[in-house]
């Protein structure tokens, strides 16, 4: 069976060699008898995953021994709340910065547990930028300063860091491992999996030692990054399977040269496509230049009336999940490290047959 090219936001895109390892050691794992989903995860075989999952991460991305790895569960929307109970303290406030729909989500959710200022946003523009940081009005008091450094949705990404005094807390579900990061520069850096990690239902979070400890006392045990960390992840049963998987992916990425190499193969895929969309009169990108997206295009056509005979011929090419967010209609095609070069190669082919023949 032909596999196809799988264009989706999330759940995305593995690596076809780790759903061949995968495969190959479902039913017996290393010659246990058993499968990884089947092991408790108090063994000594699950608890080994754990941690060469864990250091081959911390390889990849540099991070010293000043940050805690939390493998946890309940998506990257579960952080939104978690991010407040465990940094506001009592009768905080913080800083947001909102560039699109992810950001607007995390800036409701922090403003239940406590004050919530937007240093900047790019709504005006229909998030179409990045707000520069010159224009930001940033609170004076600031537990931490949030932004999320990729937008899935609207496919605008910052291609530098923020410099705050407060601590810098980011949402990079669907940026990390993209390309090197300098994990120093951060309080806190967490992710859903399903973009390029792992499968969904593992979410990672990253969090520098000394923040960790100051919850509210309103913050329920399992939200609570320290018991996590204290706990090593496995204060009640956690994603035993998914974090198996989330290492496969980590050696899959150490084995193709790390992130700077995903870079170079992440800026090249992303360049033809956005070169094609830029030389066509029939598809356009709604992202000013600088800030597009590596991770996610998206893209209209020059007709919304032909939306659905694209995506339906995409979806007889092999072509599937190009279809774009609910919120803004159009199209998505999104490059995640495990979507070959060949893929965006077809995508194109197909753009430009579909445009001869409708255009």
């Amino acid at each position: 069976m032909t596999r196809c090219y799988n264009f989706c936001a999330g759940p995305a895109a593995l690596p076809e060699s780790v759903l061949e390892q995968a495969r190959d050691e479902m039913i017996d794992w290393h010659g246990k008898g058993l499968s990884v989903m089947e092991m408790s995860h108090r063994s000594p075989e699950v608890v080994g995953i754990f941690e060469t999952a864990e250091a081959t991460l911390r390889e990849l991305l540099g991070i010293s021994d000043d940050y805690a790895v939390l493998f946890l569960q309940g998506g990257a929307s579960t952080q939104f709340s978690a991010v407040p109970l465990n940094l506001l303290g009592e009768g905080g406030s913080a800083d947001y910065v909102n560039t699109g729909q992810w950001s607007k989500k995390a800036i409701a959710e922090g403003k239940r547990f406590g004050k919530v200022n937007v240093a900047a946003s790019s709504e005006d523009t229909n998030f179409s930028t990045i707000p520069p940081q010159d224009t930001w009005q940033l609170g004076s008091d600031a537990a931490y300063l949030h932004y999320t450094p990729n937008e899935t949705i609207g496919g605008v990404e910052y291609f530098w860091t923020p410099e705050v005094s407060a601590p810098l807390v980011a949402d990079m579900s669907s940026t990390i491992l993209s390309r090197p990061l300098d994990v120093s520069k951060f309080g806190v850096i967490y992710a859903g999996a399903q973009k390029n990690i792992g499968p969904a239902g593992l979410t990672l979070v990253i969090v520098r030692r000394d923040l960790l400890g100051r919850t509210s006392g309103s913050c329920p045990a399992m939200l609570d990054w320290k018991i996590a960390a204290d706990n090593e992840s496995m204060y009640n049963t956690p994603p035993t399977y998914a974090v198996y998987l989330a290492g496969l992916v980590f050696e899959w990425l150490k084995a193709r040269g790390g992130l700077a190499a995903m870079e170079t193969v992440n800026r090249r895929k992303a360049e033809k496509l956005y070169g094609y969309i830029d030389a066509s009169g029939f598809y356009a990108n709604p992202v000013e230049v600088p800030s597009r997206s590596l991770m996610n295009v998206p893209f209209t056509l020059a007709d919304e009336a032909l939306d659905k005979a694209f995506l339906a011929g995409a979806d007889e090419a092999g072509l599937l999940n190009l279809k774009g967010h609910r919120s803004v209609g159009g199209m998505r095609a999104s490059l995640y490290n495990a979507v070959p070069e060949a893929a965006v190669d077809a995508l194109i082919d197909y753009m430009r047959d579909f445009e001869a023949r409708n255009g």
